[in-house]
């Protein structure tokens, strides 16, 4: 699948990191390093503009290196990109580590997954089917 993309960072565009990567790292765009201070967020522009076909979001997500080695992840993760959006790809980052943060510029900050997704109509009903499982949620399975 070929997007139209428009750099304004000066960084590599948006790469699979291996031949399976579902996920392209975007990179931060600052002019000044970034610092977050525990529990702190920011919104971090990466310089990326894309045009995405109908039917089609980008999800916005963690990377797992910087979640697990320094608390850093995405406050509304996975973000999403619209397909009628043409602003610039920001990320709103949160430190949720004890210990401030810096965000150089050009540095990975998330990973961008393509996802086509569906439309739907809503059919009104009184009643819907049962299944096994009912309205049971939020760690009922784990119950006996």
């Amino acid at each position: 699948m070929k997007i139209k993309i428009v750099n304004k960072s000066g960084h590599p565009l948006p790469e699979y990191a291996t031949a399976y990567a579902a996920g392209m790292d975007l990179r931060a765009n600052v002019d000044q390093p970034v610092v977050l201070k525990p529990l702190e967020r920011s919104l971090v522009p990466t310089g990326i503009y894309i045009q995405l076909p109908e039917g089609y979001e980008a999800q916005i997500r963690p990377r797992s290196g910087l979640a697990i080695k320094h608390g850093i992840s995405i406050v509304n993760a996975p973000g999403t990109i619209d397909a009628d959006y043409r602003g610039e790809i920001r990320v709103i980052l949160v430190n949720l580590s004890k210990e401030s943060f810096t965000i150089n510029d050009g540095e990975r900050i998330c990973q961008m997954v393509i996802a086509q997704h569906a439309h739907v109509q809503w059919e009104r009903v009184d009643v819907l089917e049962e299944t096994e499982r009912g309205t049971g949620g939020f760690g009922h399975t784990g119950q006996k």
